[in-house]
């Protein structure tokens, strides 16, 4: 993943101040990219205003040492920038607007560039991507002396993007490839079982419990280790637990082939947890047609957990949880005195929908 020293695009960062920032989104859920990115800025302890919510574009003030954090822990993210400015699509707009950008610091004598423009759902067909692309390009070389144009290597890129009729435009920090979480689809897994969570999904729930490196996690129902293993990768401590000792052993396997030595894994009832106290618990207890409960319903295992669960995590920390949508299990968490903080919903296929849920300890 190429990212550039911020210190070295904007003077004001090395002074540690706030800066206008935007996340280009994975397209692939309306809700959840957006809360990740939050979620992960309040894990890792950095202030944020939102200034501009946009399909699949998040604008931000925030400490742009951030993006640091952004770029190793994001499922959901796919381009950091720093923002230069935001208009309609109107082309005249965007070339005034860019004839009037303060480019300083973005681009110096000797520096070689590149204008990448992305559109997001078809938003101001009219605008020629390429034709704006080079047109911008034309206004950077005639307004910084000694600047050239690099299709191939260049050593900055200006990056906008075409969304809900507005062009967000600036210079590239970060790009987030989603290769990696493809190299860790469950059937790459050395364990495999077909009710395994998905790589993407797993760093995102994970992200919404909101651990900080060094953290220890927990997941009760561990099956194949997808929640483990992305906690794992980000710097926390992991522990795992199942009813059933072939996926423990599993688990293990998988742990091991991504380079995380879990703090423990364990044969256990999730009912009767062995583990004094954890920072947060992540966890996506059995359903559906793939995943075995023992003869238990789904509903009663959730709040069986949930109702046990309170006093092994300290307050204010976060619970991750995974159910079916027809469980409710908002309203169960509720009840049982946590504090809802949100809810998404995942359609997997036509007879099953999760419900991402995030509970606070009160």
């Amino acid at each position: 993943m190429k990212i550039i020293e911020v210190s070295e695009v904007l003077p004001a960062l090395k002074r540690n101040k706030t800066a206008s920032l935007f996340f280009l989104l994975s397209g692939e859920h309306p809700t959840l990219p957006f809360s990740e990115l939050k979620s992960i800025l309040e894990a890792e302890g950095y202030e944020y205003r939102i200034s501009g919510k946009l399909t699949q574009v998040l604008r931000l003030e925030t400490n742009a040492k951030s993006i640091r954090s952004i770029r190793a822990r994001a499922a959901m993210t796919r381009v950091c920038a720093s923002e230069l400015f935001t208009c309609n699509t109107s082309l005249s707009d965007i070339y005034g607007k860019m004839q009037n950008a303060p480019l300083e610091g973005f681009i110096e004598k000797g520096e070689d560039f590149v204008v990448r423009v992305r559109r997001v759902r078809e938003t101001a067909p009219s605008v020629t991507r390429m034709e704006l692309e080079r047109r911008l390009g034309e206004i950077i070389l005639n307004r910084v002396e000694g600047v050239k144009v690099n299709l191939h290597t260049p050593k900055k890129t200006f990056f906008g993007v075409l969304t809900d009729n507005q062009l967000v435009f600036g210079l590239k920090l970060a790009e987030i490839l989603p290769t990696p979480f493809v190299k860790r689809s469950p059937k790459k897994r050395p364990f495999f079982h077909p009710s395994a969570m998905p790589a993407k999904l797993a760093r995102c729930m994970v992200n919404l419990a909101r651990p900080k490196a060094g953290e220890l996690v927990l997941d009760a129902f561990c099956g194949t280790a997808s929640l483990l293993v992305e906690a794992g990768l980000i710097g926390c401590r992991v522990i795992g637990l199942d009813a059933q000792r072939y996926m423990v052993k599993g688990s293990l396997r998988n742990l091991r082939h991504y380079g995380v030595e879990p703090e423990g894994m364990a044969v256990a009832d999730a009912l009767h947890l062995p583990i004094a106290e954890v920072d947060c618990i992540v966890t996506d207890p059995p359903y559906g047609r793939l995943a075995t409960t023992l003869g238990q319903k789904t509903r009663d295992i959730i709040e069986d957990f949930l109702s046990k669960v309170a006093d092994r995590i300290p307050k204010g920390r976060k619970i991750c949880i995974a159910a079916p949508k027809t469980v409710k299990i908002g309203e169960i968490g509720k009840a049982l005195g946590f504090k809802h903080v949100e809810s998404h919903f995942v359609y997997v296929h036509r007879s099953l929908t999760r419900e991402i849920t995030v509970f606070e300890r009160s």
